[in-house]
């Protein structure tokens, strides 16, 4: 078989298959053709030595805004892989049914990368954030659009994974569970899951996790106090404990004010992993804390997360979270989509959302992306 393109030589490491080993990955068709030790590479015209580098399925990140131009928010998916290896970016409700058109048309559509999309039950989404105006879209009860959102929803199966709801002091202001409940009418109605996002009270952490169901995702998960999902003794939360068991998602969600250093060490001092490891980049994160996607696995590196586990929540297990099981794999037949990292050595400061610093030894970037079988703006 003569293929489009192979890579040859790296460290593969798939975790929808338990494999990590040196291998040779060859595309053809625009899917991923097959994975072995050596193979024969005549006769295909772009074959890349990737000696020393890993390669990993093409990295999602279940949580960002790249909505570019038509919120405050957003910025460009295109540009965004390219630093952060993100092949799949799942935009988590910047457009709501009043605007998603726009956002298919003029951003989804033309993008060589993918975008798939959380729509939010507010008309507009989250669309009055920025360094000098900042409304929270729930705190608005008019806003909630839970039919316009059903209809958008079923016209655009091919492209919307879930439903987004924003609660909290910031994003809901006194509307308490009244969002959530209207995003909760359109999941039934959809058949889809739920993003939902908690900053601070009301509500609480534990009031959000009640209402949510086996496949609904908690992001933000592990946010700093108030609202933390861990005690002040460093124990997790009972309720945090019941949600998992029925199959509740927990997803980072870093942000601009979403994720501490000491409630993430306090959740893995317990041996509770997120199940997705996500950036929530926007435009007031991208210059920091948050930077990129490879920059916050590298903080759960440092944090003592594994490899394989670190590369799974932000593969396998975020392609399961919106159930869409041709990506985030190397199996052949997948979704030809896969990121090139260098694993570095070293010293390297890395910050959370509260200020806290981490000087970690271990630092993830991005060498270069496959989309679609081919070799992408290296």
């Amino acid at each position: 078989m003569v293929y489009d393109l192979v890579l040859s030589g790296g460290r593969v490491i798939d975790p929808s298959q338990q494999l990590d080993m040196f291998a040779d990955v060859a595309f053809r068709d625009g899917k991923v053709a097959k994975v072995a030790a050596k193979l024969d590479t005549a006769g295909c015209p772009d074959v890349r030595d990737v000696t020393g580098l890993l390669v990993v399925p093409g990295l999602i990140d279940l949580h960002t805004h790249v909505y570019w131009g038509g919120t405050s928010l957003g910025i460009d998916a295109e540009a965004f892989a390219r630093t952060s290896g993100v092949t799949t970016a799942i935009d988590t409700g910047s457009a709501g049914p009043g605007n998603f058109a726009g956002f298919r048309k003029h951003v989804i559509e033309p993008s060589q990368t993918r975008i798939l999309v959380y729509l939010h039950v507010s008309f507009a989404g989250i669309y009055a954030y920025s360094r000098t105006v900042m409304v929270g879209e729930s705190e608005e009860m008019r806003l909630m659009a839970p039919a316009d959102a059903v209809r958008v929803a079923e016209a655009n199966r091919d492209l919307i994974v879930g439903i987004k709801v924003r609660v909290g002091k910031f994003s809901s202001g006194t509307s308490g569970l009244h969002p959530l409940n209207a995003a909760m009418q359109v999941a039934e109605e959809t058949g889809l899951p739920i993003m939902a996002h908690i900053d601070d009270p009301p509500p609480s952490y534990e009031d959000v996790l009640a209402q949510l169901r086996a496949g609904d995702v908690l992001t933000h998960a592990f946010r700093p106090f108030p609202n933390a999902p861990t005690t002040r003794q460093g124990k997790v939360k009972q309720a945090v404990l019941d949600a998992r068991r029925r199959g509740v998602l927990f997803d980072i969600g870093h942000g601009k004010g979403s994720f501490a250093f000491a409630t993430a060490r306090a959740m893995l001092a317990n041996g509770f992993l997120p199940d997705t490891i996500s950036s929530d980049i926007h435009a007031l994160c991208i210059d920091g804390p948050v930077f990129d996607q490879v920059t916050t696995l590298s903080k759960f590196l440092c944090l003592g997360m594994s490899l394989p586990d670190v590369i799974a929540a932000t593969t396998v297990n975020a392609a399961s979270a919106i159930k869409r099981p041709e990506l985030g794999s190397l199996k052949p037949g997948s979704v030809g989509d896969a990121t090139v990292l260098a694993l570095r050595e070293g010293g390297f400061d890395y910050v959370d959302v509260v200020g806290e610093h981490l000087e970690g030894n271990q630092r993830l970037t991005s060498e270069g992306v496959v989309v679609a079988g081919r070799w992408w703006h290296p």
